[in-house]
């Protein structure tokens, strides 16, 4: 994608401060797209909106808790007054919590489906009527592939991102004559500090990466890319889709 696809273009991702939020930020950033950078660790936030700033882009950081309605309805107003209305929201904001269903908490259940699920409602809800009347919209909702597949010890993270992909298909379609596409990216393997706990472990690593027909993981660069095409012109016909970037997984 050249550079400068995206000037005068803003874009608000959840979860920027690592790993695949942060590298979506830097490939937008790299096209010209001005950034709101949205997640809970101000520092690694900071630190993302600098690497930013070298490639040239505008960007600032509004750290919050966007499972907290109160604090969404706070962005909502801070960026609109910094940057005006946003063009791009990619709601990447994820979490996971590893166990068996019976020894799951209520709290423990609730964190992760209000993390993955709830927390796209709630930016959806605040950002779209400001996304309306100007001929141009992207929202990406990253899902996964236990949107298609899972494990055991994923209940909650399955169930978060399968409800992620219904309520994507939806949205897709109220939003379809706003010229505002939806799509859900859903990442297999890719190798972040969330899956560094499976790397880290000779025996899970072997095993995850025996789904894996490409016999890899993925990085997040990969993710980036993807994300810079789907809010590109290129990308107008393309909603209520789930992009697999998976190295082949569910193809078998």
């Amino acid at each position: 994608m050249a550079n400068g696809s995206l000037t005068g273009h803003v874009a608000l991702i959840t979860g920027a401060n690592r790993g695949i939020g942060r590298s979506m930020a830097l490939a937008l950033a790299g096209a010209g797209a001005k950034l709101a950078l949205v997640a809970r660790d101000a520092g690694l936030l900071e630190a993302a909106a600098n690497e930013a700033r070298k490639l040239g882009a505008e960007a600032d950081i509004f750290p919050a808790d966007i499972g907290d309605e109160s604090q969404v309805r706070r962005i909502e107003r801070d960026v609109l007054k910094r940057f005006g209305a946003v063009d791009i929201l990619i709601n990447n904001a994820g979490i996971n919590i590893r166990k068996l269903l019976v020894d799951f908490t209520l709290d423990e259940w609730n964190s992760i489906l209000t993390t993955n699920l709830t927390s796209a409602f709630l930016m959806c809800r605040s950002f779209v009527p400001h996304m309306k009347g100007r001929g141009y919209g992207r929202i990406i909702n990253v899902t996964s592939i236990m949107s298609h597949v899972s494990f055991t010890e994923r209940t909650a993270y399955s169930a978060s991102k399968t409800g992620l992909l219904g309520f994507t298909r939806a949205l897709a379609l109220e939003l379809a004559s706003d010229g505002i596409t939806v799509v859900g990216i859903s990442p297999g393997p890719i190798a972040t500090e969330m899956t560094k706990p499976l790397i880290d472990n000779p025996q899970k690593n072997a095993e995850f990466l025996s789904h894996v027909p490409q016999g890899r993981w993925g990085q997040p660069e990969d993710i980036g890319q993807l994300a810079l095409y789907l809010c590109s012109e290129h990308a107008s016909f393309i909603t209520g889709s789930d992009i697999l970037i998976d190295g082949g997984w569910c193809a078998q």
